[in-house]
Formats: C-alpha cells, sequence, structure tokens
C-alpha cells in the first residue's frame, strides 16, 4: 500500500503502453496498444486511446478511456516520456 500522494511514475500526457482488447485493421485482437495518460490519482491512472478499447471484465463495449490501478501489471511506460534535462544558465 502506497502513502497517499506518493509519486505514481505516470504524468499527464505521457505517453504509455496497455495490454487490452482493441480494434487493429478492423478486428479485436488482444495485446500491447498506446495510449496517452489523460489523469492520474493516488490509485488509478486513467488512459485515453485514438482507436476502439474493451474492457474484458463485463461487458464487450467499445471505449476510449480505460482506467487502471497503479500497481497493475497491464500498463507501462513507453521511454519516450523522458523530460529533456534542465540546462542552468549561470548569472554573470
Amino acid at each position: 500500500m502506497k502513502a497517499p500522494g506518493a509519486d505514481s511514475g505516470f504524468d499527464v500526457g505521457d505517453t504509455v503502453e496497455v495490454f487490452c482488447d482493441h480494434e487493429k485493421d478492423g478486428e479485436r485482437v488482444r495485446g500491447w496498444v498506446k495510449g496517452v495518460v489523460v489523469q492520474v490519482d493516488n490509485k488509478l491512472v486513467a488512459v485515453q486511446f485514438r482507436s476502439n478499447v474493451f474492457l474484458t471484465d463485463g461487458w464487450m463495449v467499445p471505449d476510449r478511456i480505460l482506467w487502471y490501478s497503479l500497481s497493475s501489471d497491464q500498463i507501462r511506460g513507453t521511454g519516450a516520456n523522458k523530460k529533456p534535462a534542465r540546462v542552468v544558465i549561470p548569472e554573470y
């Protein structure tokens, strides 16, 4: 269990990969698909997608946003989210 306000490792705007059912070339497949983090709180991460995704724990209804717990093994960063190092300009 994490303390409230603990760093989740995800920020809004990060590109992530999620393992879920999604549409690819007009067919539903299960695998990794890229999405963008649109909300982060103490327990959950909301990821938005450009194509339909499906929540498989119930109705197979297409959606564009899925929620994942921070400890889920079905969400991972892409490594493309590295923020550029801050350049310090010395004052003379």
